[in-house]
């Protein structure tokens, strides 16, 4: 019974891992790709200009 409990938990961290690769490849592309593009253009489109921003902090 001891080789039981040793196979369980690698087999279902095994089951989790193919469930989260599935579920990631999934989601790539679809009807929200070009909604999840547009978000990150603009979270890049911010750091950018708040690399670029002078700073005004009196030093």
């Amino acid at each position: 019974m001891d080789y039981v409990s040793a196979l369980v938990p690698p087999v279902v961290m095994a089951a989790f891992f193919i469930g989260l690769v599935v579920t990631i490849v999934k989601s790539q592309g679809g009807p929200n790709k070009a909604k999840e593009d547009a978000a990150v253009d603009m979270a890049l489109g911010h750091a950018e200009s708040a690399e670029q921003a002078p700073r005004t902090n009196g030093v």
